[in-house]
């Protein structure tokens, strides 16, 4: 029986769909382990994001003080308060905030015949969207802005506050708008003149009725040594914190300012308290309402710890 004729190009076309069958079952797990392979190799190769801030919402401000602490803060003179008055004097007014649940605030104001107090409070819980800089980081990166911008001396608890007038305070006396120092070391000077005034006008003495304007070496800031009433860094309040205190005079009278801001995790809490009085002689005791922002903040710093 006469064999076939051997075709050559036929067996060309038998081989390449062989090799190309083989391909087609092999081909479809090639892909998937590359990719695999990638992923894996991608998860091992990228940074871990940053870890979250505690805080994820903020209490509501208004309720966070004690009314112990509001009422200390707030004295009255032995001026008696109805249920409705008291109740709209410490219970304070709340800030208009866009979230709650990253900004809060509130106000509390009481006018007396000694002067006005006014005590605010601003509490703001910072989110970092970058996936390289934590919640802790980016609040630590604010708070020192804020540290920075209240001109806070960097040698240390009780070092002296620079001596140079802010441009700002210089606009102010220019205006006519009072002078502003940026520590409690004017009250000598102040104390000094009041009683210069009252010496002069009653030929020696004081008159009749007018406050002493003697100077307390334990409370004036100038005779203090250690300078426990100037601006400076709190080591003891938060992750970070810092005090000012500021004398400002105008024509209508003279008002102390004390601020405390102190950074607790991902939270920076602000804290303002300040006393005005017409009487230009008698200047706001600056270690009084240092003492009590203190205290405030404290409660406040334990309370979000809890």
């Amino acid at each position: 029986m006469p064999r076939k004729p051997f075709v050559p190009g036929a067996a060309v076309v038998v081989a390449a769909a062989l090799a190309a069958g083989l391909t087609g079952c092999t081909g479809s797990s090639s892909p998937d382990s590359d990719a695999a392979d990638a992923k894996s190799g991608g998860a091992a190769t990228s940074s871990p994001a940053a870890e979250p801030g505690r805080y994820q919402t903020l209490p509501e401000a208004c309720g966070l003080p004690s009314r112990g602490v509001i009422r200390r803060m707030l004295p009255g003179d032995a001026q008696a308060l109805s249920g409705t008055e008291a109740q709209k004097v410490y219970g304070g007014q709340a800030d208009i905030t866009y979230d709650t649940d990253r900004r809060v605030g509130c106000r509390w104001t009481r006018e007396t015949t000694a002067g006005t107090r006014h005590l605010g409070l601003d509490i703001q819980r910072v989110v970092s969207y970058d996936s390289a800089v934590s919640d802790d980081d980016k609040a630590q990166a604010i708070y020192d802005k804020k540290e920075l911008a209240a001109q806070i001396p960097s040698g240390g608890a009780g070092s002296p506050s620079p001596a140079a007038p802010s441009p700002s305070a210089s606009k102010s006396k220019e205006k006519g708008e009072g002078v502003v120092t940026n520590d409690a070391t004017d009250k000598s000077a102040a104390d000094k003149s009041a009683t210069g005034k009252s010496s002069a006008g009653a030929k020696g003495k004081a008159p009749s009725g007018s406050p002493s304007q003697k100077s307390d070496p334990s409370t004036d800031p100038s005779t203090d040594p250690s300078g426990s009433t100037a601006p400076r860094v709190l080591d003891d309040l938060g992750d970070a914190a810092f005090l000012n205190d500021k004398l400002v005079t105008a024509d209508s009278g003279v008002h102390r300012d004390v601020t405390v801001v102190f950074r607790t995790s991902n939270v920076i809490v602000k804290i303002t308290y300040d006393q005005w009085s017409t009487d230009k002689t008698m200047l706001p005791d600056s270690q009084e309402l240092q003492d009590k922002a203190r205290s405030l903040a404290t409660e406040l710093s334990d309370s979000l710890s809890e």
